[in-house]
């Protein structure tokens, strides 16, 4: 039995480096996208909620927009606005959708557009 050296295992600083950046950017990215994909989610709720009151069912876009102005206030929705949504009737229901695109800037020049299509209709 030999007093030879043993071989160091484990990660080398290099690697825990590039391990930790990596990780990093992976949670900078996370913090950028959650804003734009909590207000798609929260517009797509209120859509829902107001495709469901009792006023909204006549299919009048005044009632229906006077419905979203209180909820977009309520929620804090400052990503579309009243011009950007389209009232349409499908059968007896009222389908209240609509699409809009976000850039969220990652670093310098670098930026990432998602394209956004909240509607009140269920997914098929």
């Amino acid at each position: 039995m030999g007093g030879g050296m043993k071989r160091q295992r484990g990660v080398s600083l290099s690697g825990l480096m590039i391990v930790l950046f990596l990780l990093i950017m992976g949670a900078l990215l996370g913090f950028k996208l959650f804003t734009p994909y909590s207000q798609y989610f929260t517009i797509q709720k209120v859509f829902k909620a107001v495709a469901a009151k009792p006023e909204a069912k006549s299919g009048n876009r005044r009632d229906i927009m006077a419905a979203w102005a209180s909820y977009a206030t309520i929620e804090n929705i400052t990503t579309i606005n009243g011009d950007d949504i389209e009232v349409t009737k499908d059968g007896n229901n009222v389908v209240i959708s609509a699409s809009y695109s976000v850039k969220v800037p990652l670093f310098r020049n670098i930026s990432l557009v998602i394209d956004f299509n909240p509607t009140s209709a269920g997914t098929p």
